[in-house]
């Protein structure tokens, strides 16, 4: 029978908003729920599906990948009344697998059952602004800052922007991802067009700094405090979208990753943050070796960059997530073979002419340990995450060679960046 401490499933483990004073023991055989539908939750719901919970996604479409593998599909908005009251029934605990996801119904979910995480931390993802003032409190103590960046929310902050700031990346406090939201400035007046074309929206200005890598780091913490996590993943992206991820000895330079996974628990910790958090930082060219680290941005959930740890680790990342928000152990994971991931857009289901086609999968499949994760989705599109390949080894130089086959079957972009 499962129990969330001496509650059932649905039943609350506090009486206001906020997170629950005491930990929760949510075991197998209990309903967990995810809001949103997308892959992130679809690989959720396959981890706790494998414990042996059951799941519940709430997602408005009906072809969603998660709501097609999940035991519960509430097909609606996720600002819905009944919706929201629908999973609450169903479920001893819920989590979330975008950051885009109202707020306020997290709230709403967690007067009567643990959200992990919760509504605030969601909220400061929501908003690079708040986002920003987070990491100055927060990321500082791992001697980790943010890029200089000033907020633009006015016509006189705007007018006030300091001229060394430029030229720079104007980004929009909210709704940006996968390099949406941002247009690149080279001084004030395209500075000036540029706000006017994203409809003078509350923004934030950020220095363009000479960039030598991108990384990102994943932790899980869990009600009680307890923080575990992965070492950090060299990251490559290609237009704004994460292309390839290398995750092995050397991949990135020791002291910089100490630095990385100490920054990401101070940024968890300083919120109370319960759940999976991947914590994104550029590798700044200062003139020394191996450059310095600058916190760029959190995703409150489960991240791409993290998806070789499905198949690399004998515990995911989405394996962490069931853990942490049903209050069970978090064992430290242990990674067991190099890898390297690389993203599947929808891009390569279409030839040169643009015409229609089907990957070569059995090539890929051919190639020793190949990985094909595809998230069911039924309409490719140019862009469009439809899937992911993971490249285990026992080395190093055989993980890069396999993987480099693999972007040459099918045709991925960003081969020469492949360290």
């Amino acid at each position: 029978m499962s129990a969330l401490s001496s509650l059932s499933p649905g039943e609350g483990a506090a009486s206001s908003a906020s997170a629950p004073a005491v930990k929760p023991l949510i075991l197998p055989g209990a309903t967990l729920g995810v809001m949103g539908g997308g892959q992130l939750g679809r690989m959720f719901v396959h981890a706790a599906q494998r414990l042996g919970y059951f799941t519940a996604v709430l997602d408005p479409d009906a072809d969603s990948p998660a709501g097609r593998v999940s035991h519960h599909h509430i097909q609606t908005g996720y600002s819905d009344a009944a919706g929201l009251a629908q999973l609450a029934t169903l479920c001893a605990a819920v989590t979330t697998e975008f950051e885009n996801v109202p707020a306020s119904a997290l709230q709403t979910l967690a007067a009567t059952l643990p959200v992990a995480p919760g509504a605030a931390a969601v909220a400061i993802a929501q908003n690079r602004i708040e986002e920003k003032s987070h990491f100055t409190a927060s990321a500082g103590v791992a001697g980790v800052t943010c890029a200089p960046h000033a907020v633009i929310t006015t016509q006189a902050q705007l007018d006030a922007v300091p001229a060394d700031l430029l030229p720079g990346i104007l980004k929009t406090a909210r709704m940006g991802y996968d390099g949406k939201g941002q247009v690149r400035v080279k001084n004030a007046a395209e500075l000036a067009a540029a706000w006017a074309n994203l409809a003078q929206v509350p923004c934030v200005l950020e220095k363009l700094l000479p960039l030598k890598a991108e990384c990102s780091v994943i932790v899980a913490r869990g009600w009680d405090g307890a923080i575990v996590g992965f070492a950090p993943q060299h990251n490559v992206h290609v237009d704004g979208i994460l292309a390839i991820t290398e995750s092995f000895d050397g991949a990135m330079a020791p002291a910089l990753a100490e630095r990385a996974q100490a920054a990401a628990r101070a940024i968890a910790a300083h919120i109370e943050y319960v759940g999976v958090l991947c914590v994104e930082f550029f590798v700044i060219d200062d003139g020394s070796e191996h450059g310095a680290l600058v916190v760029n941005e959190m995703a409150p959930r489960p991240h791409n960059s993290g998806h070789y740890t499905i198949d690399a680790c004998d515990m995911s990342q989405f394996d962490l997530q069931v853990h942490a928000m049903a209050g069970l152990p978090l064992p430290v994971p242990r990674q067991h073979s190099p890898a390297i991931m690389l993203n599947l857009l929808g891009d390569i289901w279409f030839d040169a002419q643009g015409q229609a086609r089907t990957p070569d999968w059995a090539a890929v499949l051919a190639l020793p340990g190949a990985h094909l994760h595809l998230y069911g989705k039924s309409d490719a599109r140019s862009a469009r995450k439809m899937g992911h390949l993971t490249i285990t080894s026992a080395d190093v130089a055989s993980v890069k060679a396999t993987a480099r086959q693999a972007m040459q079957i099918l045709g991925l972009p960003g081969l020469d960046a492949l360290s």
